[in-house]
């Protein structure tokens, strides 16, 4: 900010005049920004004469209280600490009571499918709904705690936690290790839930809802009534087919581990993924950045307004984007006053070899949309996985044993032939990857990162360039 000429007096009147997003934009322009690379640590701030190191702890906010830590789900990255503020699980408990109204789910029943600790969506999910006076029914968890290594710590803590709900009459659910493979658990206990005649609601990330889903339809479970309420990662037209086939209906959340809630799920979306973002804690703008494929990306940019969020953020740059607009849509998040939207959020990190670049929105819609329907499964059937042997690039598609035979030549020229179609790609792309054998397929089980999360596109290869 000193090094921009921007004083507090200045700040204020530029608020008065131009509003908070207004005034986010001028000091953006001004060089008061930050990357993502520089907030992840990976380089410093460079701007004119000024250089300034920065670590991810350096973003700590000093306004919070440290309670306990966390880690984020990284999606793209190896996951950052995160000390958690109980105030902070407070606020995103409102969002929490909105959501659930919005959608007629007050009185449901209500499990979850989240990992324990050190990932923090399964312990905050259940303890914003204590706070709320509501009782747990199932916590099902795709990890264990562990007493041993460096897990001992979380193992306590949560231990601890629970001991602590039942002396203040609002016991929380002991978590039960239900692995990705054995998604069909969960889908037994919605469908006992639609028995009964009370469809649950269900908290978990975006992919493995998809599993459950996929679980019910070849089981013959009815969970139709159940709704599922998403988040974690990119929820898609093709992930919300998946559901729609099993009656399910969905509300998908955005959310950041060192931010929380960003955008609480819309009943009146226009797309799968219509989030109305909580001004009243974080505003968001966007600026163009050169994506894969070279086309421009309207990259989401954050400054955090609330007071008990894990990290202080002052305009920085994400690697997602999406589709902002002010609408009205007479849903209850509408009426108290939440009126921006966020859609379509894609990612819009590359997936770069032999100078091949294509954003996260291409690589996401040959998962979930096009792999699919021409040689079946489902979105979490496919994965790329961006690798490096012997200094040479490789690209290897993951393919789920469970899709059946495949002509694996015919896939990879269905891969290369789309990317070859995409915005800004030369004739010569995939013939490329042909000449240097850069793609091929592989029968197994795409990964989950720590937090159980399916990713369209994973990296091997910048892991190990930061370790």
């Amino acid at each position: 900010m000193e090094h921009a000429g921007v004083d507090m007096p200045e700040l204020r009147r530029s608020v008065e005049e131009w509003g908070v997003e207004g005034t986010l934009a001028r000091l953006h322009e001004a060089g008061v920004y930050v990357t993502l690379d520089e907030f992840k640590g990976r380089r410093p701030i460079v701007r004119g004469g000024l250089t300034v190191d920065t670590r991810t702890r350096d973003f700590d906010n000093p306004l919070a209280v440290r309670h306990f830590m966390t880690e984020t789900g990284g999606s793209r990255s190896r996951g950052t600490r995160v000390y958690v503020d109980l105030a902070h699980y407070e606020q995103d408990a409102i969002y929490d009571h909105l959501f659930k109204e919005a959608f007629g789910l007050l009185d449901r029943p209500w499990g979850s499918w989240r990992t324990v600790p050190p990932h923090g969506a399964g312990i905050k999910s259940h303890m914003s709904r204590a706070k709320l006076g509501r009782r747990d029914v199932r916590w099902f968890s795709q990890t264990r705690l562990r007493l041993w290594s460096r897990g001992w710590k979380h193992a306590v803590m949560s231990e601890s936690i629970y001991v602590g709900s039942l002396l203040w009459g609002r016991p929380l659910a002991r978590p039960e290790h239900v692995p990705l493979s054995e998604a069909w658990r969960v889908a037994d206990w919605l469908a006992a839930c639609v028995r009964q005649g009370s469809p649950a609601l269900l908290n978990t990330n975006a992919a493995s809802g998809v599993r459950v889903a996929m679980a019910a339809l070849e089981k013959g479970m009815d969970i139709s009534g159940s709704t599922f309420r998403l988040g974690g990662e990119p929820f898609t037209d093709g992930k919300a087919e998946v559901l729609r086939s099993a009656g399910v209906r969905w509300g998908a959340h955005y959310t950041m581990g060192e931010t929380g809630r960003i955008g609480v799920a819309c009943p009146a979306g226009e797309t799968v993924d219509d989030a109305h973002v909580v001004e009243d804690k974080i505003a968001v703008i966007q600026r163009e950045r050169r994506g894969g494929s070279g086309g421009p990306v309207p990259v989401n940019v954050y400054t955090t307004l609330d007071p008990t969020t894990p990290k202080l953020l002052l305009n920085v740059e994400s690697d997602d984007y999406g589709t902002l607009v002010r609408r009205r849509c007479g849903c209850l998040l509408d009426d108290v006053g939440y009126t921006l939207h966020l859609h379509s959020i894609r990612s819009w990190e590359k997936l770069t070899s032999e100078g091949m670049n294509f954003i996260g929105a291409d690589v996401l819609r040959l998962v979930d949309e096009v792999l699919p329907t021409r040689f079946g499964g489902a979105a979490t059937d496919y994965q790329f996985l961006e690798e490096e042997e012997g200094g040479l690039p490789k690209v290897t598609l993951l393919v789920s044993p469970r899709v059946g035979p495949l002509d694996e030549r015919s896939v990879c020229e269905a891969v290369l032939q789309f990317l070859g179609s995409a915005p800004g790609a030369g004739t010569d792309y995939g013939d490329r990857w042909r000449e240097g054998q850069t793609l091929r397929v592989v029968r197994r089980e795409p990964v989950a990162t720590g937090a159980s999360k399916v990713l369209a596109l994973h990296s091997t290869r910048k892991k190990a360039e930061r370790r």
